[in-house]
């Protein structure tokens, strides 16, 4: 493997050992389920977006995981795109954002996750 090649790989992050989907709707708090793949042009592209977001966020646990024909966690959630980061609040759907073209994209999505507060 080349060492630009295995850069690349371990920037994004991606693991090919995946939670079972009953694992997932057992989570707790906020989880960022991100799908893709490490060798994935649109995931090296739009992942830095979601790094930028997800990693200044400590309320928000990050599962990466790597997609693809026949792996049961991607289909369950009917991931067709990648990146795509699913946004669970414990282990309900409440959002999702697909290949985002800006940090405001991931954002978005994450505000509308949060319960409303009222003074």
């Amino acid at each position: 493997m080349a060492l630009t090649s295995y850069a690349v790989t371990m920037a994004l992050g991606y693991k090919e050992e995946q939670p079972t989907r009953e694992e997932i709707d057992a989570t707790s708090g906020l989880v960022a389920l991100e799908f893709g793949q490490n060798w994935c042009g649109f995931c090296r592209a739009h992942g830095p977006i979601l790094n930028e977001v997800l990693d200044a966020r400590s309320d928000v646990q990050r599962i990466k995981v790597a997609d693809g024909p026949g792996l049961p966690l991607g289909r369950s959630f009917k991931i067709k795109l990648w990146p795509t980061m699913v946004l669970l609040r414990d282990g309900v759907e409440v959002g999702r954002v697909t290949r985002p073209e800006s940090a405001q994209d991931v954002e978005e999505v994450l505000d509308r996750a949060l319960p409303n507060v009222i003074d």
